[in-house]
């Protein structure tokens, strides 16, 4: 089994910045990609917010492109998530995602965090 840790959320102003980390720990053997999700309401889907591959191969939201930066620390399996000028409308519960074996001939499985709350204030 594999665990993801989420840490960071908070409550913030509009315009303001928080800082998400996520480290991953348990069976691993190698993680291809890892990011991040969020879903806004309840019965929503999770929608993706940024991911980061192996070879640092970013993408990202439309909404969130120039305000926020995704980094990955493969020597400690974390990934982070630089949120700056926060709006209303980023408010949700943020999931950390990983896809990962367990062994070097497992197949990659998807694992979640349990979520962090973020809350933007107008």
């Amino acid at each position: 089994q594999v665990q993801l840790v989420e840490s960071g959320g908070g409550s913030v102003q509009a315009g303001g910045s928080l800082r998400l980390s996520c480290a991953a720990s348990g069976r691993i053997y190698s993680i291809n990609s890892m990011g991040w999700f969020r879903r806004r309401t309840p019965g929503m889907q999770r929608e993706l917010v940024a991911i980061v591959l192996t070879n640092e191969n970013t993408n990202y939201a439309d909404s969130v492109k120039g305000r926020f930066t995704i980094s990955r620390d493969n020597a400690k399996n974390t990934v982070y998530l630089q949120m700056n000028n926060l709006k209303p409308e980023d408010t949700a519960v943020y999931f950390c995602y990983a896809l990962y074996s367990s062994t070097y001939d497992d197949l990659a499985s998807p694992g979640w965090g349990q979520g962090t709350q973020v809350t933007v204030s107008s």
